[in-house]
């Protein structure tokens, strides 16, 4: 079973998870929106890997890209414009949003890749921001530790800050801002928690790049 089929078929599960940990959901977003409030007004942007929607519909974002059709199906009752395609093959033209978004980048196939079609869609100067789980980090271990349990995170690929910021220079980025949040374990975040400035403690990274 393919990463798309995985999440065609278990949406009521995906959902279930956040209403599970509706505290660590609103920590992240609110570490989203942090960095969201560093961009300009009245600007076009995209969300990759959009799923049902709930972080653009909480970051006010319009559109997204979502390759598994009853993800996006939940993300339109949101209302949310959505368009079938990849990370790696981005169908959309060259230099024409003013920022782009990934939430959680461990089910890529190929991140690179997704990184640079991310800087080919922005105009110059345009932002991507990625918010994602630190390898390094409590909640990213015990995932780690117990990925083969998990329907979702089975074939997961987590990451650390310095080698998603090593992709991030290679394809074209520049001027780097962090942030973080999830202090502690998954069940032991009881309350929404504020962002805290750089990485190296939270689980979850927020990190801003702007295109050379």
């Amino acid at each position: 079973m393919n990463q798309i089929n995985i999440f065609n078929e278990n949406v009521e599960a995906y959902e279930a998870w956040y209403e599970k940990y509706p505290e660590v959901y609103l920590s992240e977003v609110a570490a989203l929106k942090e960095q969201f409030l560093k961009l300009p007004e009245n600007i076009k942007g995209i969300e990759v890997g959009i799923g049902t929607g709930r972080f653009a519909k909480e970051l006010g974002i319009k559109e997204g890209v979502e390759p598994a059709s009853e993800m996006a199906a939940l993300a339109l009752k949101r209302g949310i414009e959505v368009v079938n395609g990849t990370a790696e093959n981005l169908p959309m033209k060259d230099m024409y949003f003013d920022f782009v978004l990934f939430v959680t980048i461990c089910h890529l196939n190929n991140v690179k890749r997704a990184f640079k079609e991310a800087h080919r869609i922005l105009k110059p100067k345009g932002s991507i921001i990625i918010g994602f789980i630190d390898k390094d980090q409590k909640i990213g271990k015990t995932y780690e530790e117990n990925k083969m349990r998990s329907t979702f995170f089975r074939h997961a690929n987590f990451y650390s800050v310095a080698f998603v910021t090593k992709l991030l220079k290679e394809a074209g980025f520049k001027e780097f801002e962090y942030n973080q949040t999830l202090f502690g374990g998954l069940d032991e975040i009881n309350e929404v928690q504020l962002p805290k400035e750089g990485f190296g403690q939270g689980s979850f990274v927020v990190v801003k790049a702007v295109k050379k």
